[in-house]
C-alpha cells in the first residue's frame, strides 16, 4: 500500500483512473480516485471512486449492480494516472451502454 500513498495526487487529493475491460481492452470509463478509494479497491477487489459532485467515496455498482471487479491496477510513468483493469458485471456507463465512450465526435 506504500505505492498508493506515493502516487501523485492533484491539489484536491485526486488521481484520474482510466477503467479498462481486462478481457477486451475496451476503455469503459474515466473517474477519480483518492487515496482511500485506491486502498478500498485493492482491499475489497471492487472498484471504488471519489465522487466530486457528492464529495464522497462510492463503490461502482452499489445501487445499479453493475460492479467492477479489480483484475489489476497499473500506474503510468509519472505516477499521476491509474489504469484500472476490471471484470465488469454489466454496463459501466450510467446510460446503460457498455462503455461511457459510445459517441464519436465528428
Amino acid at each position: 500500500m506504500d505505492q498508493i500513498k506515493n502516487l501523485k495526487y492533484d491539489s484536491h487529493g485526486l488521481i484520474p483512473a482510466v477503467v479498462q475491460d481486462a478481457e477486451t481492452n475496451m476503455v469503459l470509463m474515466v473517474a477519480w480516485m483518492n487515496q482511500e478509494a485506491c486502498q478500498l479497491t485493492v482491499k475489497t477487489r471492487q472498484v471504488h471512486f471519489w465522487s466530486r459532485s457528492r464529495q464522497e467515496i462510492w463503490r461502482k455498482g452499489a445501487t445499479s449492480g453493475n460492479t467492477l471487479e479489480l483484475v489489476s491496477l497499473w500506474l503510468d510513468c509519472d505516477a499521476d494516472t491509474l489504469l484500472v483493469k476490471v471484470k465488469p458485471a454489466g454496463p459501466a456507463c450510467h446510460t446503460g451502454n457498455t462503455s461511457c465512450f459510445y459517441r464519436e465526435l465528428k
